[in-house]
């Protein structure tokens, strides 16, 4: 991803469109549906072009510094929130960069219909884990209508050949003259409005199909039974339960009828079911969110120190993966886990900053993760509203001395006693002395990094 000034400046002009006529409906569908997942900014970016579509009518182009001040927000911010609204499907964006200021087009997409959004593997999910199961089971009655049983009625519509006549012959050829011919088409240069609500876009990368297939029998799974439709609805199962291609050839080969047809709705029950029963949860949680793209601080930086590799690693992995690297590929116990969540939901700490806050408990309570110690330091970082990894590494090092006395349970008293330097991570580098806790053994933090470096190393090669 590029750096956004590369990419955009306030004098770049942009004009915006839409694909076809956006209903007040629409207008319900993404307050309620997407505002959840995009957060209120891409929100009001997408209310804000709407607004000036509306108010345009026709195509006008104006710059990125009007949008700034409209929006009150920065250049970065409208950049990073375009992506947003670009990957979850609401916004295409083409440029003309031939020219100079460079002109873009925004056209800004239909969302999903209600029963696309509740039946899509990904958005139900991520839905009903950003608003919760009473948030949810309400968006789903306002957005729904009592079915009507068909059966206890009679079609009695009249079809239109039964209501209307043919053109008579001689109207026939007052129209096909060249004059009307012109009439009946659109000027060159123009198109008709359309309206189509597409979908976000997964990666080919996200599922290697590849070694899916490799591992199916043609005669058990012929590849035609692997439909377009099946084979996006793969991808988004892949991606939300973390289903590898070997596992996923099992769970097809459970769904897949006689007659080599694959229901999409029983292959979403199969991978839910593997799901719950591989991992021990109702759904994936907050444990297996990385850190968000405008909280990144190394995003688009090559490292070049020991510290900004690991910014930048514990900015794109999840806290469950972290868990799950640090012990060997081990799955984290369901105790841990419910720690992890249950911080991220009360204290509302991003990601990256928990995975800082793993890091540090880890090395200095001999790879263990206290409840009550994660949790007053989570409760700090919270009050001071730490967003980054880098706010929580800085943070940590100024309070190390306080955090050890919450680890021991008491307050360093002020005795004559021989103060050794340890080995310390970059980040952590100070003055520290200490023994574990019911133990004679002097706690060396610098073998503990190596060993959690060593661990981590799998991640980073990937």
């Amino acid at each position: 991803m590029e750096h956004h000034w590369k990419e955009l400046i306030p004098i770049d002009r942009y004009m915006v469109r839409s694909n076809g006529i956006l209903h007040d409906f629409d207008r319900k569908v993404i307050t309620l549906l997407y505002q959840p997942l995009i957060g209120s900014r891409a929100f009001s970016l997408y209310m804000t072009l709407w607004g000036e579509l509306e108010q345009h009518l026709s195509a006008e182009e104006t710059t990125h510094h009007s949008l700034m001040v409209i929006m009150q927000c920065s250049l970065k911010e409208i950049y990073d929130e375009r992506l947003k609204l670009e990957g979850i499907g609401l916004l295409k964006t083409y440029v003309n960069d031939k020219q100079d200021p460079k002109l873009f087009i925004y056209e800004l997409q239909p969302p999903l219909t209600p029963e696309q959004f509740f039946t899509d593997s990904v958005f139900n999910v991520f839905l009903y884990n950003r608003v919760g199961r009473k948030k949810f089971q309400t968006l789903k009655q306002f957005f729904s209508v009592p079915a009507i049983d068909e059966s206890q009625f009679t079609a009695i519509t009249r079809s239109f050949n039964d209501i209307f006549y043919s053109v008579h012959p001689e109207q026939m050829v007052a129209v096909m003259n060249e004059e009307t011919k012109k009439d009946l088409h659109l000027p060159d240069g123009y198109e008709y409005m359309r309206r189509s609500a597409d979908t976000y876009v997964l990666g080919e990368e996200v599922f290697d199909f590849d070694l899916f297939f490799a591992g199916l029998s043609r005669q058990i799974v012929p590849k035609r039974a692997i439909t377009a439709k099946v084979r996006e609805a793969i991808k988004k199962l892949s991606f939300l339960y973390g289903i590898d291609p070997l596992e996923m050839q099992k769970i097809v080969l459970s769904v897949i009828d006689p007659a080599a047809h694959i229901d999409i709705e029983a292959l979403r029950k199969a991978a839910r079911d593997w799901y719950q029963f591989e991992r021990g949860e109702e759904l994936p949680q907050l444990s297996t969110r990385v850190q968000p793209l405008t909280y990144r601080t190394m995003e688009n930086t090559e490292p070049k120190t020991k510290e900004e590799l690991l910014i930048k690693q514990l900015e794109t992995i999840s806290p469950r993966q972290l868990l799950i690297d640090i012990s060997g590929g081990a799955e984290p116990s369901l105790s841990d886990l419910q720690l992890i969540e249950e911080i991220m939901f009360q204290q509302k700490l991003l990601p990256g900053v928990v995975n800082v806050l793993i890091y540090y408990v880890m090395l200095r309570t001999d790879m263990k993760l206290s409840k009550a110690y994660v949790e007053k330091i989570a409760s700090h970082w919270a009050r001071k509203k730490i967003r980054t990894v880098k706010e929580a590494m800085e943070l940590a090092k100024k309070e190390t001395k306080k955090y050890q006395s919450w680890a021991t349970g008491k307050e360093k008293k002020t005795v004559q006693k021989t103060v050794r330097k340890e080995m310390l991570p970059e980040w952590l580098n100070m003055d520290y002395s200490q023994k574990e806790s019911g133990t004679s053994e002097e706690v060396n933090l610098e073998q503990k990094r190596r060993e959690l470096e060593e661990r981590l190393k799998k991640y980073r090669n990937q």
